[in-house]
């Protein structure tokens, strides 16, 4: 009987073991294309990223960089302070949105532009991601 006992409980530990792993391997796929890092304009300057990669970048909007073609694309530059960093976008943009505002970006890194698919912009006067203000420190 006792031998019994231990035998059932290695099955229920080896069960919990194998249903945790697969728990965090169905966590890990669902996540694949859901995380995008963080990155200032000073540090896409110095080591361009893949084409392929997604991430964030952010700063503030240069002055006197912002085009609004005949287009829906929408073209301005973002610089820390130290880099600036030329960014597209097609779409409507935030109404907040504007010349020496902050924002943050996803998208990716082609060709020495950055394909914007998503632009946010602050949401008050008093407001800046913490990412940016890292960036501009």
């Amino acid at each position: 009987m006792r031998g019994l006992k231990k035998q059932r409980r290695i099955q229920v530990i080896m069960l919990a073991t194998v249903c945790l792993i697969g728990a965090t391997a169905l966590i890990g796929y669902g996540f694949r294309d859901g995380i995008n890092f963080f990155r200032a304009p000073s540090d896409i300057a110095a080591a361009p990223p893949p084409a392929t990669e997604v991430f964030r970048i952010g700063g503030l909007v240069e002055e006197g960089t912002l085009v609004r073609g005949q287009g829906e694309t929408i073209t301005f530059h973002v610089t820390d302070g130290g880099a600036s960093i030329p960014v597209a976008y097609t779409g409507v943009l935030p109404d907040l949105f504007g010349e020496g505002e902050g924002m943050v970006g996803t998208g990716s890194y082609v060709d020495g532009v950055f394909q914007a698919t998503e632009i946010l912009a602050r949401h008050d006067e008093a407001y800046m991601p913490a990412e940016v203000i890292d960036a501009l420190q």
